[in-house]
């Protein structure tokens, strides 16, 4: 194809999104209402997921020590858990410590609950903290830690607790909303495919006679389908453009106004910066595929040229 053939379809494609105004603006208008409510969701499926991620990062396994445990020894078992290749981090916190981040996260209650308790009168035993680099591993882990206890002659761990029972539910619930929202999420990408190229269709269907027209005067197939290929990319396009700054602007909006509020349960919305470049991909390049298939498929199968 020649350059200068080409830019004649660039300018018969601009016309044509100029010329048939309100069936382009139709048509945009499918694609930024479809591709907005599927943003709306492909963000809240973003943020489930970094929620479940934050929820399984908090679990650790807590390895309580006996009370004569002397340091050589905690030296020596804190080095054994931490070569586990699944441990990730290993932390030795000590009774004192132990009391005292239990006043802290008890707040106005300490006063009450802990009265009488103090250094020397401290009924926590010396523990480790252990994360580990998958959730998923940690029953894997905690037995790993148990046969590193039953293989000293003491045993010096009084027992190695992960939340069992509670954690495994908790990996069945983050599991079953990663899955819900995946097959949503898919679910509203077709039925937006179907619904913005079935508009598209719609208005190369309806110049229908100006196709036929071309055709009589020997006008090529490909002659005919550049430009309708030219303005269904750039329909997809517009929308999806449009749908990118509307829900950008609106995210960046809720998560400023949400910091507060939910910074004070722990959540965290995943942010502007990590889900930014992925919905505005996303939905760019699914708009822009569905202005080129609708338009390429209408001109094709439904006007038969």
């Amino acid at each position: 194809m020649k350059f200068s053939t080409f830019l004649r379809h660039i300018r018969e494609g601009l016309k044509n999104v100029i010329r048939n105004g309100w069936m382009t603006f139709a048509s945009i208008s499918s694609i930024v209402i479809s591709l907005f409510i599927l943003g709306v969701f492909l963000l809240l499926a973003l943020n489930v997921n970094n929620l479940a991620d934050q929820f399984e990062s908090q679990v650790q396994v807590q390895v309580y020590l006996q009370l004569d445990t002397d340091q050589a020894k905690i030296d020596e078992l804190k080095t054994a858990i931490g070569n586990i290749p699944e441990v990730s981090k290993v932390e030795f916190v000590s009774k004192e410590k132990g009391l005292e981040l239990m006043r802290k996260n008890l707040g106005e209650d300490a006063s009450q609950i802990l009265d009488g308790y103090d250094k020397d009168n401290n009924p926590l035993p010396d523990k480790f903290t252990v994360d580990v680099y998958e959730p998923q591993t940690i029953a894997f882990v905690s037995k790993k830690i148990e046969a590193i206890g039953m293989a000293d002659e003491s045993n010096p761990f009084t027992s190695v607790n992960y939340g069992k029972g509670t954690v495994e539910t908790l990996f069945r619930i983050t599991n079953a909303v990663r899955n819900i929202g995946l097959v949503i999420v898919i679910g509203l990408a077709v039925t937006a495919m179907f619904l913005i190229s079935n508009t598209i269709k719609m208005t190369i269907l309806a110049r229908r006679r100006e196709i036929g027209i071309m055709k009589l005067v020997g006008a090529t197939n490909n002659f005919i389908r550049w430009p309708f290929f030219i303005e269904g990319t750039l329909i997809g396009v517009i929308g999806s453009s449009i749908t990118i700054a509307i829900l950008l602007f609106g995210y960046s909006r809720l998560v400023q106004v949400s910091e507060v509020e939910l910074g004070l349960m722990m959540i965290k919305l995943i942010t502007l910066k990590d889900a930014g470049w992925l919905v505005a991909g996303l939905l760019l390049g699914l708009g822009t595929l569905i202005g080129i298939w609708g338009s390429t498929l209408s001109v094709r199968r439904y006007l038969k040229v």
